[in-house]
């Protein structure tokens, strides 16, 4: 009783120096200005990037930091992205852990309303890159001239490899040049090719090389592995290509490891605010506010980052679902997927749950795969259980920005779960469920960590 006491004080405190009220009276239920539930049309810049060594500046699409702000994401990518994260789980062509060549199952570039953004560099001299960065993917690639077929639009023209002093190509013989990262050889050339088809169109495929990247201007990594893509395709905006963060030996974090350690951590920005990611192990002081939870490795795909999820609460009340049906195929936590995807057991239970205690309110009609929706149009304050998410050994209380779906329009605020369509499908904590928390990813240590409050 004492942690959920502790949880629920803690939210509160959070929410209250945003400009929100804290739990009513009964204990159960958080009320909620609905003026602080609409976006915010002004950049507000977090600080704490510049604080920080090795970090980056995250922004939001669909936030006002972002140039040519999206307020409207397109679900149907994001139904594709959890479509796909299925498919790959459950391919059955692969050699200790590792997809085939010709089998491969890769994530959709698009997530919806999910797409965060980062901007370091690549070459000598510099050149700027503005890349998505996303925890299901395992390579990191941008647009490179010449576009042989396509290439999708972007801010400024594609990298050029002949302008670097630092870009070389990667043979056949070398160790990247293999099968998981698209890695193939044709008869006519012995520079390593590759391709990344995507399960929502998008495509990029190019040439494998190495460069100097250059996180800041004191963290530079020469010989870098990325996908020189000079065949591409997706519905990008700004954006110059997509730099994974998963455990594959070639991601992002993988490469820069052995110089800042195997752990990076992020703030997904919910509202107005830039968020962050810190590649390499954090300072003391930020680690000794982080609640962990182990982090499991899946044979189906050992590079994706699973959590053991054993339960949830509605209010003070927990869901009457054994930990045995969140298991039975295992959660994953997706900075790439909008929604939380639950075995539909679990959704059902949270459904009625919630439903029951947000009785007072008009519904409004189902959006996409969202079937509990809400119109506070005509509300000053909206009164919410808190859903708290029990992982082995943490307990992780959300607040409203995790718990909601918004866009807009505050006449349609939707809960941000979902079941999975079928039983066996991999239960997802998607980026909602993240925002405004610094996740913390100790790959060294196996286990994955929550900050509350981190960002807004």
């Amino acid at each position: 009783m004492a942690a959920c006491t502790f949880h629920i004080c803690l939210f509160s405190l959070i929410f209250c120096s945003c400009g929100i009220l804290g739990e009513d009276s009964n204990g159960t239920l958080v009320d909620v200005g609905v003026d602080t539930l609409r976006p915010d049309l002004v950049c507000s810049p977090s600080e704490e990037a510049w604080r920080r060594r090795n970090t980056l500046q995250i922004l939001r699409r669909q936030g006002p930091c972002y140039p040519d702000r999206v307020t409207k994401p397109d679900h149907r990518q994001a139904l594709a992205r959890v479509h796909s994260i299925n498919a790959r789980l459950s391919s059955a062509t692969r050699s200790n852990g590792t997809l085939l060549q010709g089998s491969k199952h890769c994530l959709p570039v698009q997530s919806g309303s999910g797409d965060y953004i980062v901007t370091l560099s690549l070459g000598t001299p510099k050149s700027d890159q503005m890349v998505e960065i996303d925890t299901g993917s395992d390579l990191c690639w941008i647009q490179c001239k010449p576009c042989s077929v396509s290439c999708f639009p972007q801010q400024q023209p594609p990298f050029d490899p002949s302008a670097s002093s630092s870009y070389s190509n990667i043979s056949c013989t070398s160790a990247p040049c293999r099968p998981d990262l698209g890695g193939s050889c044709s008869s006519s050339s012995s520079t390593c090719l590759y391709s990344y088809a995507y399960e929502d169109g998008s495509a990029t495929g190019g040439i494998l090389a190495t460069e100097t990247l250059t996180v800041t201007p004191s963290t530079v990594f020469p010989s870098f592995v990325f996908g020189c893509g000079h065949n591409n395709r997706g519905t990008f905006l700004r954006e110059t290509g997509l730099f994974g963060l998963g455990r594959s030996p070639y991601s992002l974090v993988s490469q820069v490891a052995d110089r800042l350690g195997n752990v990076f951590s992020y703030c997904l920005p919910a509202k107005s605010s830039t968020g962050y990611l810190t590649l390499g192990n954090m300072t003391a002081a930020a680690s000794s506010a982080v609640l962990y939870t182990p982090m499991l490795t899946d044979a189906r795909d050992p590079t994706v980052y699973f959590i053991d999820l054993i339960g949830i609460s509605v209010g003070d009340r927990r869901l009457p679902v054994p930990p045995a049906v969140f298991r039975s195929s295992g959660t994953i936590v997706d900075s790439g997927t909008t929604l939380a995807y639950l075995p539909p057991p679990a959704y059902t239970a949270l459904r009625s749950a919630f439903r029951s205690a947000m009785s007072k309110y008009s519904r409004a009609p189902p959006r996409d795969e969202m079937d509990t929706c809400y119109d506070f149009s005509k509300a000053q304050t909206v009164s919410y259980p808190p859903i708290t998410l029990h992982y082995d050994g943490a307990d992780i209380t959300l607040g409203f920005v995790n718990v909601f779906y918004i866009d807009d329009d505050v006449s349609q605020v939707c809960l941000a779960f979902t079941a999975n369509t079928h039983p066996g499908e991999v239960g997802i904590i998607g980026n909602i469920q993240q925002r405004t928390f610094e996740v913390t990813y100790d790959i060294g240590e196996n286990k994955i960590g929550f900050t509350p409050g981190a960002c807004s």
